[in-house]
Order: structure tokens, then C-alpha cells, then sequence
């Protein structure tokens, strides 16, 4: 370490370089999330509400950016009143560990997309600009240290550089806001994933009645009674009111709720399974939904669940 190097100098730089991987790895997961809602895979399975949510990565770069930025000022700071500080072993450390980082994900990323390339793989939108996202954060990260480590950064420069890098986080969080909805839609996503999960959970348990004693339920409270392990029938997330359960007739019944939002886009693209026909439940169209008032109409195969003989 240099005699320079103050334990004070030493915490502001470590500070510095563990916010800015953060932020880093934030600004990442929030522009993948977006991505993947915007441009969603329909090969893929996702559950109902899934990983949209971008409260975290947003709460992080919330935080941590403005942490970043106040740090790098007060250690330019120290840099013009003892500019000797620049040379320190430690900071030089924290670079070229930096700059190797930064690096080697940039070349990770190009191998990616040549590899993809080469090999005839298609390259989706949604493919393309992930890669795009990374070689930016990466590529600005590593831009910027290695002129901080040549010394041809100036204080002009630096201007620049921090306006662009609120100008990225800044729009990220806005754009993501706007693909994915804001905090109070995400809750109701949330609210309404838990409504879905509920009538699953209810309709588990219909079919195991329906197992045990040959017929279906003539009302939710039936189950609370035939279950021994203390299941109790849940209620909405929002108004504690009891769901809608109806036998349709011997071997069908019908589940209802009151939704806040629709079934968020990627749903409906295609990626949600329809668990209902894999699992011999006849006429289930999934869980798919508008907002309001649903109702789920299922029919019991009893090939798929016979009657248990005793």
C-alpha cells in the first residue's frame, strides 16, 4: 500500500468499486427483466407471476448509483488536493481489477453472439439485445477506468461520463416502469398471482376429495373437513372474502375470482403451461384471465384421478 494512502482513501475506493458492481449487476437484472417481458421466449416456462418484478433491482440502483457517484466525487476530491493519491497501490489494484472484469465479460459476450452465429442458432430480438445491454454496461465500465487509469480524464470528461451513466440508469428504471408497470400495478400482479396459487391449491384439493369418496364437494367448508394435515380453504389476498366454488355437476366444478389486472403479456404469449390438461383436468383453459370478475370451469378425468377403493 502507499504511505499516501490513508485508511480513509482506502474505504472511499473499496467503496466505490463494490457499488459500482453492484449497480453494474442491478442495471443488468433490471434490463434482462424487461427484456424478457417485452420480448418473452414461449419456449420457455415461467410461473404466473414469475421473476417481472423489478422492485429489487430498481430499490439497489436506487440506493447504490447515488452512493457511486458521492463516492468517486469525494476521492477526486482527495485527488486534487494531493494528486500523488492517484498512484496509490491500492487504487491501482481496484483498476486493473476492474478493467480485467469489465473485459473479460465483453469478451465473454462476443464469443456468445459469434458463437450463436456461427453455430445457425437464431438470434431473437430479445437475444440481441441482452448481449447489446451487456457490451454497453460493461463497455462503459471498462471505457472509463481505463482512462482513469491513463490519466486522460478530464474534468470535462468526467462530466460527460457521469451524465450518460444517469442518463442509462435513469431511462433503464423508466423504461422498465413502463414494460412492466409501475409499483402499485406490480402489487396487484402480485395479488392476483396469489389468487391464481389459491385456486390451485383449491382445486388440488377437490380432486383429492373427489379421490377419497367418489364425488365432488358440495362447498369449500366440505374440504376443511376432510383434510387432516389442517388445510384450511384460503381467501382473496385483498378482501379476505371466501373464492367462488360451484359442482357443475358429478364430475365438473367451477372456481371463481375477481381479478385486478389481466394475465400479464408474457402469459398470454404462450409460456404459461396449461396445467389443467396435463394434469386430466378436462375444458381448462389455464389460468389465463382479463381483469374483474373470472370463473375456471374444470372437469375430472377419472382416468387420470380414479376413485381410491378401501
Amino acid at each position: 500500500m502507499n504511505n499516501k494512502t490513508t485508511i480513509r482513501d482506502f474505504f472511499l475506493q473499496l467503496g466505490a468499486m463494490i457499488s459500482l458492481y453492484a449497480g453494474a449487476i442491478a442495471l443488468l437484472n433490471l434490463l434482462f427483466r424487461v427484456i424478457n417481458v417485452a420480448f418473452p421466449q414461449v419456449t420457455e416456462y415461467y410461473g404466473y407471476y414469475y421473476s417481472s418484478s423489478i422492485s429489487f433491482p430498481v430499490a439497489t440502483l436506487i440506493i447504490i448509483f447515488p452512493l457511486f457517484l458521492i463516492l468517486s466525487s469525494l476521492l477526486q476530491k482527495s485527488y486534487a488536493v494531493d494528486p500523488t493519491l492517484r498512484e496509490g497501490s491500492v487504487r491501482r489494484w481496484l483498476l486493473y481489477i476492474t478493467l480485467f472484469v469489465a473485459g473479460a465479460v465483453l469478451v465473454a459476450d462476443l464469443i456468445t453472439l459469434l458463437y450463436l452465429f456461427i453455430d445457425g442458432q437464431e438470434m431473437t430480438a430479445g437475444f440481441l439485445l441482452k448481449v447489446l445491454s451487456v457490451f454497453v454496461v460493461a463497455g462503459s465500465v471498462f471505457g472509463y477506468f481505463l482512462a482513469d487509469l491513463r490519466s486522460t480524464l478530464t474534468t470535462k470528461n468526467r462530466m460527460a461520463w457521469r451524465i450518460f451513466s444517469i442518463i442509462l440508469v435513469v431511462g433503464s428504471i423508466l423504461v422498465g416502469f413502463s414494460v412492466i408497470g409501475s409499483p402499485s400495478t406490480q402489487r396487484m400482479q402480485r395479488q392476483d398471482s396469489e389468487r391464481i396459487n389459491n385456486l390451485q391449491n383449491i382445486q388440488s384439493q377437490v380432486t383429492s376429495y373427489w379421490q377419497q369418496k367418489g364425488i365432488l364437494p358440495a362447498k369449500t367448508e366440505d374440504l376443511n373437513a376432510n383434510n387432516i394435515g389442517g388445510w384450511v380453504v384460503p381467501k382473496d389476498p385483498k378482501t379476505e372474502k371466501s373464492y367462488e366454488y360451484t359442482k357443475v355437476d358429478g364430475q365438473s366444478f367451477k372456481l371463481c375470482a375477481t381479478f385486478e389486472k389481466p394475465t400479464p403479456k408474457m402469459m398470454k404469449n404462450g409460456s404459461m403451461v396449461d396445467s389443467s390438461a396435463m394434469y386430466g383436468l378436462k375444458n381448462g383453459s389455464n389460468w389465463q384471465h382479463e381483469a374483474g370478475y373470472q370463473c375456471f370451469i374444470r372437469t375430472i378425468d377419472p382416468d387420470f384421478y380414479p376413485v381410491q377403493k378401501r
